[in-house]
This record gives C-alpha cells, structure tokens and sequence, in this order.
C-alpha cells in the first residue's frame, strides 16, 4: 500500500512547470486527446492542468486590475495633493480677476504645471499664454510690487504686525495691504488666553485706586504701571516683571528670574528709576499682588517718593494698559515659539522689549508712532 502511494507521488511530481506548460500549448494547437496520447498523459490531467491554469489567469487578471486601480489612485491622490499645495501658495487670488490669478500663475510657473494651476484657478491655459505675450497690465504690476513690499514688510516685522500698523509702515490704503496680506495668506499672530501670576489672597496693606482708569497722562513720569507676567521653557518658567511709562506706553524697567519674589518686582522699579533719572512724585500703579505690597517693595517707593496706587480685587480694568501689553507681549513673541532654555528665553523677551517694541513698534494710541518716537516727537 505504502509502495503504490509513493509511486503515485512520484509520477505526480515529475511533470515541471514548464512540462505542463507546453503540453498546454499542444491542447490548444491539436485537442486535449491528441495532446495528451504523444506523451503518454491521461486526458483527464490535461483537463485538470487547464483549469488550474484558467483559475490563475483568473487570479491575475483579478490582481492586474487591482494593481492598476491602486496606480490610479496613486495619480490621483498625486495630483489633489499637488493642487493643495499650489492652493496654499496661490489659492488667495480665488476671487481675484483673471489678470491677478495670470501673475500668481506666472509666480509659480517653474514650481507647479500650468494646466493644473488653470483647473485649480478656473482659467484657459490659452488665455495665460495670451496674457504673457501682451504683458501684465499696470494694475497687476502695481499690485504685484505691493504683494512683494507687504510681504517684506511683515516678515521683517516677524509676523507680528496686521495691516493697521503695516499700511503706516508701508504709507499704503490699510484696506490694500489687508487685502495684498490676505492674498498672499499672511496673517499676523493670533491670541491665545493666559492666566494670572499674581496672588492677591494676603494680609499685607494695599494701597487706595489713586490711579482711577486714567491710561491718558500729560507728560513722562506722571504715572508708572507694572506687573509680572511668565514665559515657559522646557526647563521651567521664566518670570518677567515689567513698569511702563503711560505717556509713551515705552517699557522703562524690566527684570525676570525664575522665581518671583519681592525682589523681581523691586528690580523692576529700579531699572525705571535708573533709566528715568531718579523721578519723584510718579504714580506707580499695579495689582494687589504680594510683591507689590511687600515690605520691600512699599519702601523702596517711599525712599524714592513714588505714590503708590493699586487695582480693585480681581478687576482687569484697573490695569488695562498693562494687561494690553501683556497680550501684545505673548501674542507677538511668546505665542508659537519653544524655548528649551530660560536663557533662550531671556534673550528673546529682551529683544522684543528694547528693538522691537520700544523702538519700531508702532502704537495706535500714539498716532501710530512707537514709544521712542512719540518721546522723541513730543520732546521740550
């Protein structure tokens, strides 16, 4: 028994891939019966071999067309993601007339095709080539060059500016630089809610609201306000305390530490003290947090002769201008940065204070002149 199975199996396996092929070959040429008597083949194996074969042709037309889908969707997902990515650049001339969309196109010729970038924008190809023979009209010159201007102006102000101060910098409509930045989908940095470092919840003495809301001041050194914000890094926070000069809203003392004590907030003052020449008589205006209402802190005014004035509990308003520019502050140089050092951190918040806030910053509620400016304008 076990003799016959093994003789079975032998004469099973003797036949090669290619055997059965061109015995195939034969079946097709002169009938499965002829094919299968040269040699010496049942008819019923050639009928089996046959199927076999017909099975996997099934098999791989079925994978063929599978694989052939798979490349037309790979095209295809190709060819959406190269229009998204023609869009991101261009896609701000959607609304625009076929001039704008023709300079967009001629911007990005040598990046993306231009059949795709006439289906994406809806326009001919043979009106573009059209448009580049005769030239691009003086309008779109002229809103070219201011695209290239605004887009200059508002990397360099590091993409903290919008178009109200952008249009002064660039003595442009505020409504063409709105609309050249929404073009070319610049948007300056969007905010974000922070909490507040302070803690009120003391039994030290708090000053009287001597300053009453009033953010509008005659002169320098008539009234101070200050307060202490946070930056985080990767190796903690960093604590900044700040004082500004009402009149020009210019930072005229700062300190950061990491930590916030008594000191941070003295430091402070010091430095206004210093870089102001040692006024007398200012109104120096905060909130009721305990630095502000520690010893140290109350007799450093009093050595100095400044009058100390402090917000209502848990009232924003009090200190608006100073919680403007702490808004101002996270949102224009804190907001989308990562810090891995609080020295990383030092540096960035004192070059946003002492280059481009005191110095090129422009303010609306100086006419749009930044705080050197406005001192310097306003100057006896």
């Amino acid at each position: 028994m076990a003799t016959k199975t093994a003789g079975r199996k032998a004469r099973r396996s003797r036949f090669s891939a290619e055997f059965k092929q061109q015995a195939l070959l034969r079946a097709v040429k002169d009938g499965v019966p002829a094919a299968a008597q040269e040699p010496g083949l049942a008819p019923a194996q050639l009928y089996a071999w046959r199927s076999k074969a017909q099975q996997q042709g099934q098999n791989d037309e079925a994978q063929r067309l599978q694989q052939s889908e798979l490349a037309r969707l790979r095209r295809e997902l190709a060819r959406v993601e190269e229009e998204n990515a023609f869009l991101k650049n261009g896609g701000g001339v959607l609304r625009e007339a076929a001039e704008v969309k023709y300079a967009t196109m001629r911007e990005h010729e040598g990046e993306f095709a231009v059949r795709l970038m006439c289906r994406v924008l809806s326009v001919s190809a043979s009106g573009y080539y059209d448009w580049r023979k005769r030239g691009a009209s003086k309008r779109a010159q002229a809103r070219a060059a201011l695209d290239a201007q605004a887009e200059a102006e508002f990397k360099a102000h590091k993409g903290r500016a919008g178009s109200p101060r952008l249009s002064r910098h660039l003595h442009r409509g505020r409504r063409q630089v709105a609309m050249s930045l929404r073009r070319q989908g610049l948007r300056a940095k969007a905010a974000r809610k922070f909490t507040a470092t302070t803690n009120s919840n003391h039994a030290l003495p708090v000053a009287e609201n001597r300053l009453q809301q009033n953010f509008t001041v005659e002169r320098a050194n008539q009234a101070w306000v200050g307060d202490i914000t946070f930056i985080g890094t990767d190796e903690g926070w960093l604590y900044l305390a700040v004082v500004m000069d009402l009149y020009s809203r210019r930072i005229v003392g700062w300190s950061m530490g990491d930590r916030m004590p008594a000191s941070l907030v003295c430091d402070a003052l010091r430095m206004a003290l210093f870089n102001r020449r040692m006024p007398r008589g200012v109104l120096m205006h905060t909130d009721r947090g305990s630095q502000y209402c520690s010893h140290e802190h109350r007799d450093l005014l009093d050595q100095h002769g400044l009058i100390a004035s402090m917000s209502a509990k848990g009232n924003c308003y009090d200190n608006a201008a100073m919680e403007s520019w702490n808004h101002s502050l996270k949102v224009e140089a804190i907001h989308g940065e990562r810090f891995a050092t609080r020295e990383q951190a030092r540096a960035h918040v004192f070059e946003y204070i002492e280059v481009d806030y005191n110095r090129n910053r422009l303010h609306s509620t100086l006419g749009y002149l930044s705080p050197e400016q406005f001192e310097q304008a306003n100057a006896a």
